[in-house]
């Protein structure tokens, strides 16, 4: 994401995760989903990456996976620069002050049995290294960056908004002041009017934590408005990937502009074009995820032959902007006319 040498803050290198699903017949074989199938991404500090796609693309696997509550297949996942996944326990324990999750349930991430305080401090109480006049200081202080106050430390969850609970969810993130967040659709359970509150919240903390933020999401108008590169991801793998100001304008992969145009139109006169349909081919994948066909040819309305014989590797476009498709200058070029 940077144009500089400088060692990402978070990479990813040939990250794939397979499941073993139930066996259909009692002796054969037992098949395996890839759930994530080869993503690298590259995060340096201080910026934000979107993830984007529809529901079944990988997005909360990549995000798991990320924060080592999943082990990968295959690949690693690097945080300045030490493997998550060959760490020993301890040891993963003491880096997980670096990085925090945010989910997407304001309702469901909190334990409606425990005081606010207990769950804002709960990561430090992990860690083991603050007494309990330190945690509820440091809670104090986190609770007061979110816009709250240090009486609510004493409260239920249930006695909150939901944004004032997505909120709270932030601040228990914080309070490690970790350098990367993950944020798992942290908006999309709020309602509209608070969805905005919380997004600039979220700008605000970067700014002033020099936070950087790895965004999962549906919503192209949240990423849009949060992150300085987008990816975009199908089954499993990265099909486009660019500043959000490239992708929403030059989108040079089919599925990067069927979500576009799947995006609700409010100027009068205009329609609300559908969205993906169904796969009409399934590209045949070998054991190893390997694809004999684009995984988007069965719902792609620009198919040829070559799609179904040769799975396309994402390539450079332009100034990063990256795209898996063989035909893709010519998809960009033809949404600008």
């Amino acid at each position: 994401m940077s144009s500089t040498g400088a060692t990402p803050l978070l990479r990813t290198h040939e990250l794939t995760r397979t499941y073993q699903l139930p066996r259909k017949k009692l002796l054969g074989p037992a098949p395996r989903v890839h759930a994530l199938n080869g993503v690298s991404i590259d995060i340096h500090a201080g910026q934000s990456l979107g993830i984007v796609g529809e529901s079944g693309s990988g997005k909360s696997t990549l995000a798991r996976v990320v924060m080592a509550l999943e082990p990968p297949t295959h690949g690693s996942v690097s945080l300045l620069g030490r493997n998550l996944n060959t760490l020993p326990a301890a040891e993963l324990r003491e880096a997980r002050k670096d990085f925090q999750m945010v989910f997407q349930d304001p309702y469901g991430s909190l334990d409606p049995r425990q005081k606010v305080e207990r769950i804002v401090t709960e990561p430090l109480s992990a860690l083991g290294k603050a007494s309990r006049t330190e945690q509820r200081e440091q809670a104090s202080q986190v609770l007061a960056s979110v816009g709250l106050r240090t009486a609510d430390l004493d409260k239920y969850p249930h006695e909150f908004s939901g944004g004032q609970r997505q909120r709270i969810a932030i601040a228990r993130a914080l309070i490690t002041r970790p350098r990367l967040i993950v944020a798992d659709e942290p908006v999309s359970a709020l309602d509209v009017s608070v969805q905005a509150q919380v997004l600039n919240l979220m700008q605000d903390l970067q700014q002033q934590f020099g936070i950087t933020y790895l965004l999962i999401s549906h919503d192209l108008a949240v990423v849009d408005h949060l992150c300085d590169e987008v990816a975009v991801i199908y089954l499993g793998r990265i099909v486009e990937q660019g500043p959000p100001e490239t992708l929403f304008h030059l989108a040079a992969h089919p599925y990067t502009q069927a979500l576009l145009d799947a995006v609700p139109r409010t100027e009068p006169g205009s329609k609300r074009v559908a969205g993906p349909q169904a796969p009409r081919v399934i590209p045949v994948a070998a054991g190893d995820g390997t694809l004999s066909a684009c995984p988007y040819a069965g719902r792609c309305p620009h198919t040829q032959q070559r799609c179904l014989e040769d799975a396309p590797a994402l390539r450079v476009l332009g100034a990063g902007h990256q795209a898996a498709c063989h035909f893709a200058e010519d998809i960009s070029a033809a949404r600008l006319k």
